[in-house]
């Protein structure tokens, strides 16, 4: 399957905003309407669904409302870009109701965010051959001032198709998951050194290529194994540039993060491989020395690939993130200097 990119965005395009899994709830609403207004300053129309401000039982509404929303927005004409707040818990009851067949004959519109969102990233892309950002949520973008780093989503998602776009990594980043709080319009709080890491912890420099597929593994791991999260497809359709993988730990303890990767492995993920990128872990380290770690588990679990294995990069929960575009041919530099990906549109 080709992998179809969607148009640049321009001023007058329309971008819908749908919470398929969690919603907004109202103290957060500020937050919400700077994020459309940041939207709105650069010439966007922004379009609200009805499941997008309110929060019940871990999601914005109903799964029948929630699936019906976004499919609507992503088969419309009109929308240029399907933007949700954030993700959330639950957007896996809306699977079998999409019809991913269908948006394999729609033209591609940008699918943008991560976390609980990488249920969708993941299909629209392997299934109907969908180009997606991984990248900064709309609640992300409602800050005041964006970090490079951030930032950097518009110069995907503006350009021209066949433009080549080169990211590095951050100077520095937030140590723990954003809450927003009380300080509506705040960026991030970048305060630690960032630092790629590659996991064999010898290895000073690296580069490899191949096409981009991955996400929040606490929910893609649950997709292996399905219709919805055929990896070894994906890279026998791309077999002849190869396949880079690319996922971040949001929850999961060390020896759940052990199962879930010995899970992926069993059902053929990390065979063939160009590489491997392993965002920040979000999720409580481990401080008894006597007890599986973080580390431990990539290790035990990743320790033994041929294939370049780089954590701690610029992806996912704890910020800041670059933008991945699902499908893209990217090629990845690592140096003790620091990393960069290079995606081409």
């Amino acid at each position: 399957m080709s992998i179809r990119f969607p148009p640049k965005l321009v001023p007058g395009d329309l971008i819908a905003i749908t919470a398929p899994s969690s919603g907004v709830p109202r103290h957060l609403h500020p937050r919400l309407e700077l994020a459309i207004k940041n939207l709105e300053k650069k010439g966007f129309r922004v379009r609200e669904g009805d499941c997008l401000r309110s929060q019940h039982k871990n999601k914005s509404a109903c799964k029948i409302s929630r699936a019906k929303e976004l499919m609507f927005y992503l088969t419309d004409p009109e929308v240029k870009a399907v933007m949700p707040p954030w993700g959330g818990d639950l957007a896996i009851e809306l699977l079998e109701l999409l019809d991913f067949n269908q948006l394999a004959q729609t033209e591609p519109k940008w699918f943008v965010g991560f976390s609980d969102l990488s249920t969708f990233h993941f299909p629209l892309t392997t299934l109907s051959g969908w180009a997606t950002v991984h990248g900064p949520n709309l609640m992300d973008l409602g800050a005041k001032e964006l970090d490079p780093t951030t930032q950097a989503i518009w110069d995907i998602l503006e350009s021209d198709r066949g433009t080549v776009i080169k990211q590095h990594a951050s100077t520095a980043f937030q140590i723990d998951e954003n809450q927003w709080g009380t300080a509506t319009d705040a960026g991030f709080n970048l305060t630690q050194r960032t630092k790629w890491k590659h996991l064999d912890g010898v290895t000073s420099s690296a580069c490899f290529q191949g096409h981009l597929i991955g996400g929040c593994l606490d929910i893609i791991s649950r997709l292996a194994g399905t219709s919805f999260g055929n990896l070894p497809l994906f890279q026998e359709q791309n077999s002849d540039e190869g396949t880079i993988l690319y996922f971040e730990n949001v929850e999961m303890a060390p020896c759940e993060l052990t199962r879930a990767l010995f899970s992926l492995r069993l059902h053929g993920w990390f065979n063939n491989l160009k590489g491997v990128l392993i965002g920040r872990s979000a999720a409580p380290e481990v401080s008894d020395p006597t007890q599986q770690n973080y580390l431990d588990a990539l290790r035990s679990s990743l320790g033994d690939l041929t294939v370049p294995v780089l954590y701690d990069v610029d992806i996912g929960h704890i910020p800041p993130q670059i933008s991945l575009v699902n499908g893209a041919r990217a090629a990845v530099l690592f140096t003790e200097n620091g990393g960069s990906v290079t995606q081409q549109l």
